[in-house]
């Protein structure tokens, strides 16, 4: 096994995934004509569903040729974004903010990539991502990303600050704040994604830089052997509802 393909079993078996985790890599044009795997370029994809056929084993690259989705293409500074994105005017006729203003705000409080910096984004399983990714992406119950986000200050004690404008939760809270910004960032989804992909209403989604991947499973194997099995375990809940847990069969 590959380092990559390790790291994507060991988060898989101790977070209990049921998605792969995805790298995320941006390419220039001249990244892009190295690479070796086949990848699945001509499909019209908006970014978020890119991600979630990555997170079942596809293999994607996203350039201004094939991405749908004018929002995320700005985001990665593959395209202009639209005036009717910049105005504020597409998120108020989408109902998703009250006003024009509250739309153009939320629009120019987006983290993104600078214009014509990379000409493509590149997407695969973790496990057998030809090139090291910038960033890891999760999509998943909160109960993995929370101790994803644990294991990422296990060591300091930091508080985390998550950014989200309740809009682009694939490509800029999940993907460009944590390749811009250096962070963990997490996020509830968005109308989009949650439109256009399998999310459930039970998932969400944390991004990191791949920098971090290495002391987050470390610290992932120490939350493992004491903390996460005494608190899945819902001992004190038994304790204080012992008539809504159903009596365990005894072992002999």
């Amino acid at each position: 096994m590959t380092q990559r393909s390790e790291q994507a079993a060991a988060l898989k078996s101790i977070l209990q995934l049921n998605r792969e985790p995805v790298g995320v890599k941006f390419l220039t044009t001249e990244d892009y004509g190295k690479l070796h795997d086949s990848y699945d370029d001509t499909t019209k994809t908006r970014y978020c569903q890119a991600l979630m056929r990555a997170g079942q084993g596809a293999k994607i690259v996203i350039t201004d040729g094939n991405i749908s989705c004018p929002a995320s293409a700005a985001a990665f500074g593959l395209k202009p974004l639209p005036e009717v994105l910049r105005s504020g005017q597409m998120l108020l006729n989408m109902g998703l903010f009250a006003s024009l203003d509250a739309g153009k705000k939320a629009m120019e409080g987006m983290t993104r990539l600078e214009q014509g910096a990379y000409q493509a984004v590149l997407l695969s399983p973790l496990k057998d991502i030809e090139v090291e990714p910038d960033v890891v992406v999760l999509e998943s119950k909160p109960e993995h990303l929370m101790w994803t986000s644990l294991a990422s200050i296990y060591t300091t004690g930091e508080r985390l600050h998550y950014s989200t404008a309740v809009f682009q939760a694939t490509c800029v809270d999940a993907t460009v704040i944590p390749f811009v910004k250096g962070i963990v960032n997490s996020t509830l989804g968005c109308y989009g994604c949650r439109d256009a992909t399998n999310i459930n209403d039970t998932e969400g989604l944390t991004g990191f830089p791949y920098r971090f991947l290495e002391d987050i499973l470390n610290n992932l194997v120490s939350l493992s052997q004491k903390a996460m099995p005494v608190a899945r375990s819902k001992k004190a809940y038994q304790v204080f509802h012992p008539e809504q847990v159903q009596e365990s069969p005894q072992t002999h």
